[in-house]
């Protein structure tokens, strides 16, 4: 590693006790002065565009941060520069003050907001509420209120008006519409699937992200749940048991390290991924087994400390960048301004708890001995979770965003998503390093390889004999049916794809598994190495590829009999990948001619991240790269002969 590379300012905090959090949270918000307006109302921390306007931007990085600071004055923490906010509340909300945010519209960004506003004046009205003059509270109250009669999407935004309306009330404010909230509660509850699981969206929509999650619903039902225990017993109780079934799926989301596997949109917002699990706490959930409170202690706090110390995620004033383990506006989405970053302070709802709290008396334990080196079929988001040798990930088959979303295929479309490796973006649309096809089929037709098409929108997605199936059509003439195998005992580093193509042209093919960080130990490009060496670099040897470096080791191999394709290790182009920003790609490249028949073509995916505290994989990786292979499923045998 270069020896000017850079450290997180928040990389000496180890993150273990209430008040290490508590510092966190207030380096984070000290960082914000200096970017926030003469009146308080605004912050403006870039000057990115989205596809809002700019002082809806800048109202974001003022409001995202008070998901934090309510949650410490909540928990009779003190911050001196909260009196920052009060102004900004007062100015901001005022139609004669040159900081006014504006009358909310129609599906204005504005309503996104309000969450955090109606959530600070929930639990910390003493605070952030009373100071305010009784000319400021009206006017407040009047922006808060604008919302009620305006039209919003169809999603997980009907929470954020729940919200407005929940801080509205608990400020005894006559502008608190009941039957609005009631209307907009009933309406989410349609969201609702099983298990514990609501999508994002009405029926029509497969979309099962982090906002069914941490970013949104789970979290949202838990805090109404606490927020509103004496005014609505039933639905409180129906959400926290909705958040028990749901958490022993959710845990197979993060790693032992604490990482959470990057999937979806919105992965800008970082350690927000994790809030569900402090909710849990603020709601006081009763926990399904294998969980404790030191258990859930530790999800929360060590994907916290994990972001902490990631030098990428921050400026050097300690305020947060766009992207995700560096700074990157190739992933973001048109809607991510520079204050986006901020809904990870969700993950601050802790604080809101006294020091007493089961939460805060537990000691921190480590991820359940049960869960590790297991498989779990998740049936309602369509994913079946691994974490054998230490390496967890997802399969995935049938999400896809239900509207325009940039990049939407490689967020919601590959065939596998890794808490270690995470997942790439395309950068351009001319060569195949431009494509980030990492767990993906990458299919071309225009006879030189210049443009690639990867699954976006997937048909027939089900889960069959423990394993996902599904299909896609790129072009019309083109059909691709694809089984998802997940990993077994015997070959536990490793999982299977079978993909059966018929095809009325001729296409080249190009099938990438994980991306991994492609530099030596002196931080120069990788370079090729002998088969029967575990040091860092690229193998290529007929239809197998592999990489190793300091994130550990990465393959594929193709298994069909006789196969013509060719293992190549890709060098990805710049900042595709969102953890690691140089990255080498092991793919598998052929070329596939027109036929009434259909083409086999059947993927061994080997993968092995290194552990916390070392570099590269464990010693004796080569070995279950050489000698062992995952088995091809009998029934899938047998169509193929």
């Amino acid at each position: 590693m270069p020896a000017a590379a850079s450290t997180s300012p928040f990389a000496s905090n180890a993150i273990e006790t209430r008040e290490d959090l508590q510092a966190f949270l207030v380096g984070l918000l000290d960082a914000l002065g200096p970017h926030t307006s003469p009146g308080g109302a605004l912050i403006h921390l870039g000057h990115t565009a989205t596809h809002y306007d700019e002082t809806a931007a800048q109202l974001e990085g003022f409001s995202r941060p008070i998901w934090g600071l309510a949650s410490l004055l909540a928990g009779e923490g003190k911050y001196n520069g909260a009196e920052r906010w009060v102004r900004g509340f007062a100015n901001g909300t005022n139609p004669d003050h040159e900081e006014f945010w504006g009358d909310m519209r129609n599906k204005d960004q504005r309503m996104v907001e309000c969450s955090a506003i109606g959530f600070s004046i929930a639990v910390a009205k003493e605070q952030l509420w009373d100071p305010l003059p009784q000319e400021a509270k009206t006017n407040f109250e009047n922006w808060l209120g604008g919302m009620n009669d305006k039209q919003m999407p169809n999603t997980n935004w009907l929470w954020f008006r729940v919200f407005a309306n929940l801080g509205l009330l608990k400020a005894g404010s006559p502008r608190f519409d009941k039957s609005r909230m009631e209307a907009d509660l009933i309406h989410l509850d349609t969201f609702y699937v099983d298990g514990g699981w609501s999508r994002d969206g009405p029926e029509t929509v497969c979309q099962f992200d982090y906002y069914s999650s941490s970013f949104a619903i789970q979290f949202a039902q838990l805090v109404y749940s606490k927020l509103m225990q004496e005014e609505d017993p039933v639905r409180s109780k129906v959400y926290r048991e909705r958040a028990s079934k749901f958490a022993l799926d959710f845990v197979r989301y993060f790693d032992y390290e604490g990482r959470a596997i990057p999937f979806g949109r919105s992965m800008c917002y970082r350690f927000a991924q994790s809030s569900f699990w402090g909710a849990l706490a603020f709601a006081n959930v009763e926990l399904p087994a294998p969980l404790t409170w030191g258990v859930v202690k530790g999800l929360q706090l060590r994907n916290i400390r994990y972001w902490a110390k990631q030098p990428g995620a921050f400026n050097p004033d300690g305020t947060l960048t766009l992207g995700f383990n560096y700074p990157n506006h190739i992933m973001t989405e048109n809607y991510n301004s520079p204050g986006s970053p901020y809904w990870c302070c969700k993950s601050f709802v802790t604080l809101s708890l006294p020091p007493t709290h089961p939460f805060w008396t537990a000691k921190e334990e480590p991820y359940p001995a049960v869960l590790r080196n297991t498989v779990k079929i998740l049936e309602y988001p369509l994913h079946i979770a691994a974490n054998f040798g230490g390496h967890t990930y997802v399969l995935s088959s049938g999400q896809q965003c239900s509207y325009d979303l940039k990049q939407s295929a490689a967020k919601y479309g590959k065939f596998a998503y890794s808490s270690a490796f995470g997942y790439s973006v395309p950068v351009g649309n001319g060569t195949l390093a431009e494509a980030g096809a990492d767990s993906a089929l990458a299919l071309s037709d225009d006879g030189i390889g210049e443009f690639w098409r990867t699954r976006r929108q997937t048909l027939n997605a089900r889960i069959e004999h423990g394993r996902l199936r599904s299909a896609w059509r790129p072009w019309p003439d083109v059909e691709v049916e694809t089984w998802l195998v997940p990993p077994t005992a015997d070959a536990p580093l490793w999982h299977l794809r079978v993909h059966r193509v018929r095809t009325g042209r001729r296409l080249r093919a190009a099938e990438g598994g994980f991306a991994i960080y492609g530099q030596r130990r002196d931080g120069r490009a990788l370079e090729p190495v002998s088969r029967d060496t575990e040091e860092y670099g690229t193998c290529e040897n007929g239809a197998a590829v592999r990489v190793a470096s300091r994130a550990g080791a990465s393959g594929v191999a193709a298994l069909e009999k006789d196969s013509a394709r060719k293992g190549e290790a890709i060098r990805l182009d710049a900042n595709s990948n969102l953890i690691e920003a140089r990255a080498v790609l092991p793919m598998l490249i052929s070329e596939i001619e027109p036929s009434e028949k259909d083409v086999w073509l059947i993927t061994a995916v080997f993968a092995l991240p290194n552990e916390e505290g070392r570099d590269g994989a464990q010693a004796g990786w080569l070995k279950n790269w050489e000698d062992t292979t995952p088995v091809l499923p009998e029934d899938i045998s047998a169509l193929i002969s």
